[in-house]
Order: C-alpha cells, then structure tokens, then sequence
C-alpha cells in the first residue's frame, strides 16, 4: 500500500513488522522501551507493569495550575511520590508540607492545587507536625478497637526544611521510630528566599551566599550533611534515594516505604533550572548525570544496613555533569580565565569515593575502566 503524506508519521520504520514477527516466532521476549507515559508503548505491558502516572485513574494529587518554575524538579518529585503513595495508601493519606518552595508555589492562600488533606507546617516542623498526626490516628485506631489506622502520613520538604532548620524534629522522629515518611526534595539550596547555601550546597557551587570568588570559588569544602547516611545511623526501618529521572525506581521506592510501618526517609534529588543555572528542559538529564557520575549515588537501607544500590550503567566523569550548570561555571576556563581543574579533580575524587563506598559499579565494569 502506498502511503499517503497524512500516514507517514504513523508507519512503524521499513522492517519493523518482520522483527517483531520474528521475536514473537522465537522465545525471545518482547522489550518495549517508551513505556513512561500513558502511550501507545506504556499500554502494550499488563496493567499492574504500569507505572502510577500512565494510569487515568491516578489521584492527581498536585493538580495543575501550581506556580512551579518551568523544568521544576521539585514540582515532578512532589507529583510522582505522591501519586505513588495514594495509591499504596488507597487514597488513605495525609499530607505535611513544611515551608518552602513547594508550599509556596502550590498553595498562595487561598488557592491550592493539592488534592488530598494538606497541611502546612512551619519552615522546620514538618517531622514534628508529621508524628502529631499519627499519634492521633493512633489513638483514633486504639478507641476503635483496631491495631492500626488506614490512614497513612506523609511529611515533606525541600532540603533547607530538612538538613538544616528541621533537623531536630526529623531526628526526634527517626528516633522515636514514628509511623511517618519523610520525603526531601533536595535541591541543594534555598531556592524560594533567593538562592542562598543549605547545608546540602554542594562543593563549589556558587549561591547568593557562597560566591565565586577568591582562590576557592563557591561553596566551601567540608562542609554540609548527607541527611540520609545520617537517617541510617539512626537505624529507622527503610532508607532510600532517588531522582526524578527514574519514575519506576521513586515510585516502587514510595510503594515499599508505605507497605511498611515506624519511621522512613526517602531523599530525592530535584534540579533547580533557576538556582542551578540550567536549562528548563536539562532537569531529567541533570538528574541522571548526577547518577551516572557517582555524584549522587541511589541505594536503599534497611535498619542501617545498604540492601540495594542501582548500579551505573556507564560511567560518567562529573565535568559533564557539571557544565550544564552556571553555578559551577567558575570551574571551567572561559574567556580567558583559567578555572579552577584543582577543585574539579577534588569532585571528581568525591564521585569516586561514592562509586566504591556503595559499590556501584559492576566488576566487569570496574575493570574496563581501570584498564
């Protein structure tokens, strides 16, 4: 049959047919590869493969007309783990969002694009208003007569909330063992006050309070927490991080982190197109650089034990993850500067020390690279 102009988009590539006849005829199966979305290729696998957001009958649960910056990281994050977590919960779950730009963007009273019972807190009492919440559904639970609540929690927040002005209140719920999962959207900085240092500001990264200037530009070295080694010396049940560039992988970690009770951190890493310098459109790739570089290494722990690391496919040096963004840009020669290659071989030796603390490359792999 001759095509008509109108039809080409529609034709699968010349030999397309006969390959896929061809795996069908062998034992071989089938890969389909675009199955993110609720498309062609994401309705082709069995409903229960299907990830929360291909499916009409997710809760939406951050609806749309929020005032997220375009390529928002955070505003991904914040839907995909949500969504997830409805789901696990059977819509049973309520929300505690501390300040920040999240609350900021999503509800500017008296509106909000929240779908579920919310509740803003202060700026570092999430976790606290967190387990004020359970204990009351505990007892709700106790007078009626059951052993637990079907109605979940949920407390979250960006990174400034959590490493630094919640961090007491999130250690006193991972101490007392709270039926609570605390979600960080980790940005890196305080994005909704104008770009200044959290305790999560990488190395070297300019920010309003950390300028490129002087011999070492940027954030200083040795300083800053890693929240979720910290959630793991407290030995809680589950531990996890992750990227919005990998939905299966955040949504089976919410999933898990809901089918189990007592405290639970799940650390997710959201570029900042305006506080990281980037693209709108480079938010995924950024986060899957930060991945692939050993930059931000993806793993889960149980009672402070490492279960399961998701390991690099190839490895990837940290310059390009870095260059896509203008708050490293000092580190690079430009225009006649010289940069600074001393400060990106420090990074890069952080990257390597990640790679073998959690193992994250393969042996084969390992040696492939060392030769």
């Amino acid at each position: 049959m001759k095509p008509t102009p109108g039809s080409l988009r529609s034709l699968p590539p010349e030999g397309a047919l006969d390959d896929l006849g061809a795996a069908r005829r062998s034992s071989a199966p089938v890969k389909f590869y675009q199955t993110g979305t609720h498309t062609v290729g994401n309705r082709l696998l069995a409903p229960e493969q299907r990830s929360v957001q291909a499916s009409t009958e997710r809760s939406n649960s951050l609806n749309s007309g929020h005032r997220a910056c375009q390529g928002c990281g955070e505003a991904l994050g914040a839907r995909y783990a949500i969504d997830a977590a409805m789901r696990a919960t059977d819509n049973q779950l309520i929300a505690v969002n501390a300040t920040g730009c999240l609350e900021v963007f999503s509800t500017p009273y008296p509106e909000t694009s929240w779908q579920l019972p919310w509740i803003h807190s202060l700026f570092g009492n999430a976790a606290a208003v967190g387990t004020g919440v359970a204990a009351a559904l505990k007892i709700k639970a106790i007078k009626a007569g059951t052993a637990l609540n079907k109605v979940r929690v949920v407390a979250q927040g960006g990174d400034g909330g959590t490493t630094d002005i919640g961090f007491g209140c999130l250690s006193g719920m991972f101490e007392r063992n709270d039926d609570v999962l605390y979600i960080c959207y980790d940005n890196e900085a305080y994005m909704n006050t104008g770009v200044q240092r959290s305790s999560a500001t990488p190395y070297a990264a300019r920010t309003a309070t950390t300028m490129a200037v002087g011999p070492q530009p940027g954030a200083e070295r040795g300083k800053g927490k890693n929240l979720p080694l910290i959630a793991m010396a407290h030995e809680i049940p589950y531990v996890a991080t992750a990227t919005v560039a990998d939905l299966r992988d955040l949504e089976a970690k919410v999933e898990k982190a809901m089918s189990i009770h007592g405290a639970r951190y799940l650390h997710v890493l959201v570029p900042c197109p305006l506080g990281w310098g980037s693209a709108s459109h480079d938010t995924i790739k950024l986060a899957r650089l930060a991945r692939e570089t050993g930059i931000f290494p993806v793993f889960e722990a149980e009672h402070g034990e490492v279960t399961q690391v998701t390991k690099l496919r190839h490895r990837v040096p940290v310059e390009d993850y870095l260059k896509p963004q203008k708050r490293f840009a000092h580190l690079f020669a430009s225009g006649g500067k010289a940069g600074h290659p001393e400060m990106l071989a420090r990074i890069q030796a952080d990257a390597d020390r990640n790679i073998r603390r959690f193992k994250l490359l393969d042996q084969t792999l390992t040696e492939t690279v060392a030769n």
